[in-house]
C-alpha cells in the first residue's frame, strides 16, 4: 500500500505547487491584488491537505473514527456489500476538516468496490445510496467484518484509496482521502455499539466511536 507523507498528503502537493507558482507569477508582474488572493488560496489548499499525526485511545478494542468531522447519523442501515441491516455511523467532513481517512480497526482488506454515482450534498441521506463511493471491507479480530464507505460530495469529485485487497493494516493507519468535502460511513459488526451521538465532533484515528457490548 502506498502511504502519504507525514504533515501534508502527497495527493495535495500538485495543487499546492500550482497555486504557489501562480502566486509567484502574479507577484513578478506586480499584480498585488491577485497575488494576495492567490496567496490566501495557497494557504487554504495547504491547510486542506494537512496530514497530522494522531494519538490512539488506550482501549485496544475500541473502534476509532475513520474520518475527521461531525457525526450526522447513527442508525441501522443496509450494508452496501451484503444488503443486511447493520449499525452504521456516518461522518460528514467539511472543507476545513482533515480529509485523510484512517483504519477504524486493525485487520485485512478483504474487498474494495468502487461505485460510480452522483454528487449530492454528502450530508443528505440519499448520498449513501446515490453518490459516487468507494466501499472497503475489513476483516478484523475474530473474523469480524467492518465496512467503510468513502462518499463523494457536492464539491468533492475525487476519492482516493491507497489500500489494496489483501493489505493488512493497523488501527489508525492511513488508507485514503477524499478531495474537497465528503463523508465516510462505517458499518459495525454484531456485538459492537456506538459511543457517539449526532452532532459530536470526531478525529480520525483518535476518537473512539464504538466499543464491544
Amino acid at each position: 500500500m502506498r502511504k502519504p507523507s507525514v504533515g501534508v498528503s502527497l495527493e495535495g502537493l500538485p495543487y499546492i505547487f500550482l497555486s504557489a507558482f501562480t502566486t509567484l507569477c502574479f507577484a513578478i508582474l506586480d499584480c498585488w491584488f491577485m497575488t494576495i488572493l492567490l496567496l490566501a488560496l495557497t494557504a487554504f489548499v495547504a491547510h486542506f491537505f494537512r496530514d497530522p499525526e494522531r494519538v490512539q485511545p488506550e482501549d485496544a478494542d475500541a473502534v476509532v473514527s475513520p474520518a475527521d468531522g461531525k457525526i450526522i447519523k447513527v442508525e441501522m442501515m443496509n450494508d452496501p456489500l451484503t444488503g443486511e441491516s447493520r449499525q452504521a455511523i456516518c461522518i460528514f467532513m467539511n472543507v476545513f476538516n482533515v480529509h485523510v481517512n484512517r483504519m477504524p480497526v486493525s485487520g485485512k482488506i478483504d474487498r474494495i468496490r468502487y461505485i460510480p454515482g452522483k454528487y449530492f450534498n454528502a450530508s443528505f441521506d440519499k448520498a449513501s445510496t446515490d453518490n459516487e463511493r468507494n466501499v472497503v471491507e475489513i476483516i478484523g479480530k475474530g473474523n469480524q467484518r467492518f465496512t467503510m464507505v468513502q462518499i463523494a460530495g457536492l464539491i468533492a469529485r475525487r476519492i482516493v484509496c491507497w489500500a489494496e485487497k489483501g493489505d493488512r493494516l493497523k488501527r489508525a493507519d492511513r488508507y485514503g482521502l477524499i478531495k474537497f468535502g465528503s463523508r465516510v460511513d462505517l458499518y459495525l459488526p454484531e456485538g459492537y455499539e456506538p459511543t457517539v451521538h449526532i452532532g459530536d465532533k470526531v478525529i480520525a484515528g483518535e476518537t473512539a466511536i464504538a466499543e464491544k457490548r
